[in-house]
Protein backbone atom coordinates (compact mmCIF):
# COMPACT_ATOMS: atom_id res chain seq x y z
CA UNK A 1 0.00 0.00 0.00
CA UNK A 2 2.91 2.29 0.70
CA UNK A 3 4.07 1.91 -2.91
CA UNK A 4 0.54 2.63 -4.14
CA UNK A 5 0.34 5.80 -2.03
CA UNK A 6 3.68 7.07 -3.32
CA UNK A 7 2.72 6.26 -6.89
CA UNK A 8 -0.58 8.17 -6.46
CA UNK A 9 1.31 11.17 -5.08
CA UNK A 10 3.71 11.22 -8.03
CA UNK A 11 0.89 10.91 -10.59
CA UNK A 12 -1.18 13.65 -8.94
CA UNK A 13 1.75 16.06 -8.65
CA UNK A 14 2.61 15.67 -12.31
CA UNK A 15 -1.01 16.15 -13.37
CA UNK A 16 -1.38 19.27 -11.20
CA UNK A 17 1.76 20.86 -12.66
CA UNK A 18 0.58 20.13 -16.20
CA UNK A 19 -3.01 21.42 -15.67
CA UNK A 20 -3.86 23.80 -18.54
CA UNK A 21 -6.32 25.99 -16.66
CA UNK A 22 -8.40 26.35 -13.52
CA UNK A 23 -11.15 24.13 -14.89
CA UNK A 24 -8.74 21.20 -15.38
CA UNK A 25 -7.20 21.88 -11.96
CA UNK A 26 -10.60 21.67 -10.28
CA UNK A 27 -11.28 18.35 -12.03
CA UNK A 28 -7.93 16.95 -10.81
CA UNK A 29 -8.67 18.06 -7.26
CA UNK A 30 -11.91 16.13 -7.31
CA UNK A 31 -10.26 13.13 -8.99
CA UNK A 32 -7.47 12.70 -6.44
CA UNK A 33 -8.76 14.40 -3.26
CA UNK A 34 -12.55 14.28 -3.51
CA UNK A 35 -14.83 12.25 -1.28
CA UNK A 36 -14.93 9.58 -3.96
CA UNK A 37 -11.43 10.32 -5.24
CA UNK A 38 -8.52 7.93 -5.72
CA UNK A 39 -6.85 8.72 -2.38
CA UNK A 40 -10.08 8.02 -0.47
CA UNK A 41 -10.58 4.77 -2.39
CA UNK A 42 -7.03 3.66 -1.64
CA UNK A 43 -7.38 4.38 2.09
CA UNK A 44 -10.30 2.00 2.29
CA UNK A 45 -7.72 -0.80 2.03
CA UNK A 46 -6.27 0.12 5.45
CA UNK A 47 -8.82 -2.20 6.98
CA UNK A 48 -6.86 -5.20 5.58
CA UNK A 49 -3.44 -3.98 6.83
CA UNK A 50 -1.92 -5.30 10.00
CA UNK A 51 -2.48 -3.30 13.15
CA UNK A 52 1.28 -2.73 13.38
CA UNK A 53 1.55 -1.06 9.91
CA UNK A 54 -1.77 0.81 9.98
CA UNK A 55 -0.62 3.96 11.90
CA UNK A 56 2.43 4.34 9.70
CA UNK A 57 0.40 4.11 6.49
CA UNK A 58 -2.31 6.44 7.88
CA UNK A 59 0.31 9.10 8.67
CA UNK A 60 1.80 8.73 5.17
CA UNK A 61 -1.64 9.09 3.57
CA UNK A 62 -2.36 12.25 5.58
CA UNK A 63 1.01 13.71 4.59
CA UNK A 64 0.32 12.98 0.91
CA UNK A 65 -3.14 14.60 1.18
CA UNK A 66 -1.72 17.80 2.69
CA UNK A 67 1.06 17.89 0.09
CA UNK A 68 -1.39 17.58 -2.79
CA UNK A 69 -3.71 20.23 -1.30
CA UNK A 70 -0.74 22.66 -1.14
CA UNK A 71 0.18 21.82 -4.71
CA UNK A 72 -3.38 22.53 -5.88
CA UNK A 73 -3.48 25.83 -3.95
CA UNK A 74 -0.15 27.00 -5.39
CA UNK A 75 -1.19 26.09 -8.92
CA UNK A 76 -4.53 27.91 -8.50
CA UNK A 77 -2.73 31.01 -7.20
CA UNK A 78 -0.49 30.87 -10.27
CA UNK A 79 -3.51 30.89 -12.56
CA UNK A 80 -4.98 33.87 -10.67
CA UNK A 81 -1.75 35.85 -10.97
CA UNK A 82 -1.56 35.06 -14.67
CA UNK A 83 -5.16 36.27 -15.18
CA UNK A 84 -4.46 39.50 -13.30
CA UNK A 85 -1.35 40.13 -15.40
CA UNK A 86 -3.33 39.71 -18.61
CA UNK A 87 -6.07 41.99 -17.28
CA UNK A 88 -3.55 44.65 -16.30
CA UNK A 89 -2.03 44.54 -19.75
CA UNK A 90 -5.35 44.66 -21.59
CA UNK A 91 -6.66 47.53 -19.47
CA UNK A 92 -3.41 49.42 -19.27
CA UNK A 93 -3.87 53.18 -19.62
CA UNK A 94 -1.21 55.19 -21.34
CA UNK A 95 -1.46 58.52 -19.57
CA UNK A 96 0.77 60.11 -22.22
CA UNK A 97 -1.80 59.55 -24.96
CA UNK A 98 -4.02 62.53 -25.80
CA UNK A 99 -7.50 62.16 -24.33
CA UNK A 100 -10.74 62.11 -26.24
CA UNK A 101 -12.50 65.42 -25.67
CA UNK A 102 -16.22 65.10 -24.89
CA UNK A 103 -18.66 66.43 -27.44
CA UNK A 104 -19.52 70.03 -26.77
CA UNK A 105 -22.86 71.58 -27.53
CA UNK A 106 -23.56 75.21 -28.27
CA UNK A 107 -26.20 77.80 -27.59
CA UNK A 108 -29.55 76.98 -29.18
CA UNK A 109 -30.49 79.05 -32.19
CA UNK A 110 -33.39 80.71 -30.33
CA UNK A 111 -31.08 81.72 -27.47
CA UNK A 112 -28.66 83.11 -30.04
CA UNK A 113 -31.50 85.18 -31.49
CA UNK A 114 -32.46 86.47 -28.02
CA UNK A 115 -28.85 87.54 -27.35
CA UNK A 116 -28.66 89.31 -30.71
CA UNK A 117 -31.98 91.12 -30.19
CA UNK A 118 -30.94 92.20 -26.70
CA UNK A 119 -27.66 93.58 -28.02
CA UNK A 120 -29.33 95.52 -30.85
CA UNK A 121 -31.78 97.29 -28.54
CA UNK A 122 -29.18 97.93 -25.84
CA UNK A 123 -27.34 100.16 -28.31
CA UNK A 124 -30.26 102.60 -28.30
CA UNK A 125 -30.79 102.60 -24.55
CA UNK A 126 -33.29 99.76 -24.05
CA UNK A 127 -32.72 97.71 -20.91
CA UNK A 128 -33.46 93.97 -20.83
CA UNK A 129 -36.01 92.99 -18.15
CA UNK A 130 -37.60 89.71 -17.08
CA UNK A 131 -41.25 89.48 -16.11
CA UNK A 132 -43.50 86.58 -15.04
CA UNK A 133 -44.35 83.90 -17.59
CA UNK A 134 -47.15 82.69 -15.28
CA UNK A 135 -49.16 85.74 -14.32
CA UNK A 136 -52.54 87.02 -13.18
CA UNK A 137 -55.32 87.75 -15.62
CA UNK A 138 -55.17 91.43 -14.64
CA UNK A 139 -51.63 91.83 -15.98
CA UNK A 140 -52.22 89.70 -19.08
CA UNK A 141 -55.54 91.30 -20.07
CA UNK A 142 -57.34 93.82 -17.85
CA UNK A 143 -54.37 96.16 -17.37
CA UNK A 144 -54.10 96.09 -21.17
CA UNK A 145 -57.63 97.48 -21.65
CA UNK A 146 -59.32 94.09 -22.12
CA UNK A 147 -62.13 93.55 -19.55
CA UNK A 148 -63.16 90.03 -18.64
CA UNK A 149 -66.03 89.87 -21.13
CA UNK A 150 -64.27 91.58 -24.04
CA UNK A 151 -64.21 89.60 -27.34
CA UNK A 152 -60.61 90.70 -28.03
CA UNK A 153 -59.53 88.00 -25.58
CA UNK A 154 -60.72 85.28 -27.95
CA UNK A 155 -57.77 85.56 -30.33
CA UNK A 156 -55.19 84.78 -27.63
CA UNK A 157 -56.15 81.07 -27.19
CA UNK A 158 -55.11 81.26 -23.53
CA UNK A 159 -54.00 78.46 -21.21
CA UNK A 160 -55.56 78.98 -17.76
CA UNK A 161 -53.88 77.52 -14.68
CA UNK A 162 -55.67 75.24 -12.24
CA UNK A 163 -54.94 77.59 -9.35
CA UNK A 164 -56.87 79.70 -6.82
CA UNK A 165 -58.41 82.93 -8.10
CA UNK A 166 -57.12 86.17 -6.56
CA UNK A 167 -58.27 89.77 -6.64
CA UNK A 168 -56.39 90.05 -9.92
CA UNK A 169 -58.33 87.22 -11.51
CA UNK A 170 -57.28 83.79 -12.68
CA UNK A 171 -53.71 82.73 -13.21
CA UNK A 172 -52.64 82.16 -16.83
CA UNK A 173 -49.66 81.12 -18.89
CA UNK A 174 -48.87 84.46 -20.46
CA UNK A 175 -50.22 84.54 -24.04
CA UNK A 176 -47.93 87.50 -24.81
CA UNK A 177 -45.15 89.50 -23.19
CA UNK A 178 -47.34 92.61 -22.98
CA UNK A 179 -48.00 91.84 -19.31
CA UNK A 180 -44.56 93.38 -18.80
CA UNK A 181 -45.98 96.81 -19.55
CA UNK A 182 -48.04 97.00 -16.35
CA UNK A 183 -45.24 95.51 -14.24
CA UNK A 184 -42.80 98.09 -15.58
CA UNK A 185 -45.13 101.07 -15.32
CA UNK A 186 -46.01 100.19 -11.72
CA UNK A 187 -42.43 101.01 -10.78
CA UNK A 188 -43.14 104.67 -11.51
CA UNK A 189 -39.61 105.29 -12.78
CA UNK A 190 -39.36 107.35 -15.98
CA UNK A 191 -38.30 107.42 -18.71
CA UNK A 192 -38.99 103.76 -19.53
CA UNK A 193 -36.98 102.02 -22.25
CA UNK A 194 -37.60 98.34 -21.70
CA UNK A 195 -37.12 95.21 -23.76
CA UNK A 196 -38.73 92.14 -22.18
CA UNK A 197 -38.02 88.74 -23.72
CA UNK A 198 -39.86 85.69 -22.45
CA UNK A 199 -41.94 82.62 -23.22
CA UNK A 200 -45.55 82.85 -24.37
CA UNK A 201 -48.18 80.14 -24.65
CA UNK A 202 -51.14 79.76 -27.04
CA UNK A 203 -53.15 76.83 -28.37
CA UNK A 204 -51.81 77.14 -31.91
CA UNK A 205 -49.49 75.00 -34.02
CA UNK A 206 -48.68 75.14 -37.74
CA UNK A 207 -45.75 76.19 -39.94
CA UNK A 208 -45.64 79.66 -38.32
CA UNK A 209 -46.99 78.86 -34.82
CA UNK A 210 -45.95 76.68 -31.87
CA UNK A 211 -47.75 76.32 -28.51
CA UNK A 212 -44.72 77.72 -26.67
CA UNK A 213 -42.74 80.50 -28.30
CA UNK A 214 -40.73 83.57 -27.33
CA UNK A 215 -41.62 87.21 -27.77
CA UNK A 216 -39.68 90.41 -27.26
CA UNK A 217 -41.74 93.26 -25.90
CA UNK A 218 -40.48 96.79 -26.30
CA UNK A 219 -41.86 99.68 -24.25
CA UNK A 220 -40.83 103.31 -24.34
CA UNK A 221 -42.69 105.80 -22.14
CA UNK A 222 -41.59 109.39 -21.67
CA UNK A 223 -42.82 112.90 -22.31
CA UNK A 224 -43.61 113.84 -25.92
CA UNK A 225 -43.16 110.38 -27.45
CA UNK A 226 -44.73 110.11 -30.93
CA UNK A 227 -45.25 107.63 -33.78
CA UNK A 228 -42.12 108.93 -35.48
CA UNK A 229 -40.09 107.57 -32.55
CA UNK A 230 -41.79 104.19 -32.96
CA UNK A 231 -41.11 104.04 -36.69
CA UNK A 232 -37.51 105.07 -36.13
CA UNK A 233 -36.92 102.27 -33.62
CA UNK A 234 -38.57 99.65 -35.83
CA UNK A 235 -36.61 100.72 -38.92
CA UNK A 236 -33.38 100.67 -36.91
CA UNK A 237 -34.05 97.13 -35.71
CA UNK A 238 -34.99 95.89 -39.18
CA UNK A 239 -31.75 97.21 -40.66
CA UNK A 240 -29.60 95.78 -37.88
CA UNK A 241 -31.25 92.37 -37.70
CA UNK A 242 -32.39 91.61 -41.24
CA UNK A 243 -29.97 93.63 -43.32
CA UNK A 244 -30.31 96.78 -45.43
CA UNK A 245 -32.11 95.09 -48.36
CA UNK A 246 -35.19 93.89 -46.50
CA UNK A 247 -38.38 95.91 -46.54
CA UNK A 248 -40.88 96.53 -43.76
CA UNK A 249 -44.35 98.01 -43.76
CA UNK A 250 -46.89 99.18 -41.20
CA UNK A 251 -50.53 98.20 -41.59
CA UNK A 252 -53.27 99.89 -39.55
CA UNK A 253 -54.74 97.42 -37.08
CA UNK A 254 -56.66 97.34 -33.83
CA UNK A 255 -55.11 96.30 -30.53
CA UNK A 256 -56.87 97.07 -27.27
CA UNK A 257 -53.66 98.22 -25.59
CA UNK A 258 -52.39 100.64 -28.26
CA UNK A 259 -54.00 103.50 -30.16
CA UNK A 260 -53.26 103.97 -32.97
CA UNK A 261 -52.16 100.40 -33.65
CA UNK A 262 -50.20 98.73 -36.42
CA UNK A 263 -49.06 95.34 -37.56
CA UNK A 264 -45.49 95.18 -38.83
CA UNK A 265 -44.72 93.08 -41.90
CA UNK A 266 -41.40 92.23 -43.46
CA UNK A 267 -40.66 91.02 -46.97
CA UNK A 268 -40.47 87.22 -46.84
CA UNK A 269 -36.93 85.83 -46.61
CA UNK A 270 -38.00 82.41 -47.90
CA UNK A 271 -39.44 83.52 -51.23
CA UNK A 272 -37.65 86.88 -51.48
CA UNK A 273 -40.91 88.77 -51.19
CA UNK A 274 -42.35 87.26 -54.37
CA UNK A 275 -44.95 85.04 -52.71
CA UNK A 276 -43.75 82.11 -54.88
CA UNK A 277 -41.79 79.23 -53.33
CA UNK A 278 -38.95 77.18 -54.79
CA UNK A 279 -41.50 74.65 -56.09
CA UNK A 280 -43.17 77.42 -58.15
CA UNK A 281 -46.20 77.19 -55.88
CA UNK A 282 -47.52 79.75 -53.44
CA UNK A 283 -44.96 80.30 -50.64
CA UNK A 284 -46.02 78.09 -47.71
CA UNK A 285 -44.74 80.64 -45.17
CA UNK A 286 -46.03 84.03 -46.32
CA UNK A 287 -48.50 83.17 -49.14
CA UNK A 288 -48.20 86.70 -50.52
CA UNK A 289 -44.64 88.03 -50.14
CA UNK A 290 -45.04 89.60 -46.71
CA UNK A 291 -44.89 88.00 -43.27
CA UNK A 292 -46.37 89.53 -40.15
CA UNK A 293 -43.80 89.87 -37.38
CA UNK A 294 -45.92 91.39 -34.67
CA UNK A 295 -47.87 94.36 -33.47
CA UNK A 296 -46.98 97.87 -32.41
CA UNK A 297 -48.59 101.17 -31.60
CA UNK A 298 -48.85 104.06 -29.18
CA UNK A 299 -49.63 102.97 -25.63
CA UNK A 300 -53.36 103.35 -24.99
CA UNK A 301 -54.21 105.97 -22.33
CA UNK A 302 -56.23 103.35 -20.42
CA UNK A 303 -53.09 101.20 -20.10
CA UNK A 304 -51.21 104.13 -18.60
CA UNK A 305 -54.07 104.89 -16.23
CA UNK A 306 -54.33 101.24 -15.10
CA UNK A 307 -50.79 101.48 -13.74
CA UNK A 308 -51.24 104.93 -12.21
CA UNK A 309 -49.54 106.94 -14.96
CA UNK A 310 -51.03 110.25 -16.13
CA UNK A 311 -51.59 110.04 -19.94
CA UNK A 312 -51.69 113.84 -20.07
CA UNK A 313 -48.06 113.94 -18.98
CA UNK A 314 -46.57 110.77 -20.43
CA UNK A 315 -46.97 108.99 -23.74
CA UNK A 316 -45.23 106.01 -25.24
CA UNK A 317 -45.09 103.24 -27.77
CA UNK A 318 -44.96 99.48 -27.49
CA UNK A 319 -44.27 96.58 -29.82
CA UNK A 320 -44.27 92.82 -29.49
CA UNK A 321 -42.70 90.39 -31.95
CA UNK A 322 -42.19 86.63 -31.93
CA UNK A 323 -38.51 85.72 -31.61
CA UNK A 324 -38.80 82.50 -33.61
CA UNK A 325 -40.85 84.03 -36.41
CA UNK A 326 -38.50 87.00 -36.57
CA UNK A 327 -35.51 84.67 -36.86
CA UNK A 328 -37.24 82.71 -39.63
CA UNK A 329 -37.05 85.88 -41.72
CA UNK A 330 -33.35 86.48 -41.09
CA UNK A 331 -31.21 86.76 -44.20
CA UNK A 332 -30.16 83.35 -45.49
CA UNK A 333 -32.24 81.28 -43.05
CA UNK A 334 -34.78 79.94 -45.59
CA UNK A 335 -36.62 78.22 -42.72
CA UNK A 336 -40.11 77.32 -43.93
CA UNK A 337 -41.46 75.62 -40.77
CA UNK A 338 -41.11 77.17 -37.32
CA UNK A 339 -41.59 73.76 -35.68
CA UNK A 340 -38.17 72.68 -36.96
CA UNK A 341 -36.61 74.86 -34.24
CA UNK A 342 -37.93 72.54 -31.53
CA UNK A 343 -37.59 69.09 -33.13
CA UNK A 344 -34.11 68.58 -31.60
CA UNK A 345 -32.76 67.47 -34.96
CA UNK A 346 -28.99 67.82 -34.64
CA UNK A 347 -28.61 67.89 -38.41
CA UNK A 348 -30.44 71.22 -38.31
CA UNK A 349 -29.23 72.63 -34.99
CA UNK A 350 -25.52 71.99 -35.59
CA UNK A 351 -25.59 74.38 -38.54
CA UNK A 352 -25.87 77.36 -36.20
Amino acid sequence: MQDQLNALKLEAEQAIVQAADVVVLNELEVKFLGRKGELTSLLKGLAGVSAEDRPKLGALANEIKLSLERAVALRREGFEQEALSKLAESERVDVTEPGKAPLQGHIHIVSQAIDEITDIFSKIGFTRTRNPEVDWDWYAFESLNMPGDHPARDEWETFFMDAPVSKKGKMVLTPHTSNAQAHELERGEFPVRMINIGKCYRRQIDVTHVPMFHQFEGLCVDKNISISHLRGVLDYFAREFFGPDRKTRLRPFHFRFTEPSFEIDISCGVCGGTGIGADKQKCRVCKRGWLELGGAGMVHPNVLKASGVDPNVYSGFAFGWGVERTYMMKEGMKLDDIRTLYKNDLRFLQQF
